[in-house]
């Protein structure tokens, strides 16, 4: 059952299912243009009421009858198709395409800058305390020569009975 879920959560999936239920819906807007304007254009021409009689050829039959190619019918449905996949390309993918993609640049441009308030990191403070620690330690009577040595009056931290000083 999880597994079902994950597939159905999917982005894929869900997007196929808007696309068939937009797709179905435009259908039948573009049946009722074809069928209403465009098949009584072309039935004209061809002097036939509308597509689906229009560009019939009729082929002899081994009964000695007559079958009929319908080529005109064929021609509406592929008009049909066309315009049906023209509405939705133009309707959803260029809308949606356009839309990843901006989202896209937004997440790359989000990750060329730098943030402004960026925390210093540990050496960064370390490093800073040594700074301000060394002009008290240059004045002051220690036995090491360098910057990382205590001053002698640093308190003793954890260690062996006062080798380490804090």
């Amino acid at each position: 059952m999880k597994g079902f879920k994950e597939f159905l959560l999917r982005g894929n999936v869900i997007d196929l299912a808007v696309a068939v239920v937009i797709g179905a819906a435009f259908t039948a807007i573009v049946t009722t243009i074809v069928n209403a304007l465009i098949n009584p254009l072309i039935g004209a021409v061809f002097n036939a009421s509308s597509l689906d009689r229009a560009l019939i050829v009729k082929i002899p039959t081994v009964s000695g009858g007559n079958a009929e190619i319908l080529f005109g019918a064929i021609i509406g449905a592929v008009l049909n198709f066309v315009i049906v996949a023209a509405v939705v390309y133009f309707a959803l993918v260029v809308p949606v395409n356009h839309l990843k993609k901006a989202a896209f640049e937004q997440v790359k441009n989000d990750e060329q800058q730098t943030p402004q308030d960026v925390p210093p990191t540990d050496v960064e403070v370390l490093l800073e305390i040594r700074d301000l620690l060394r002009p008290q330690t240059a004045g002051s009577t220690g036995t090491g020569t360098g910057a990382h040595i205590a001053p002698s009056t640093a308190p003793e931290g954890p260690g062996i009975g006062g080798s380490t000083k804090l």
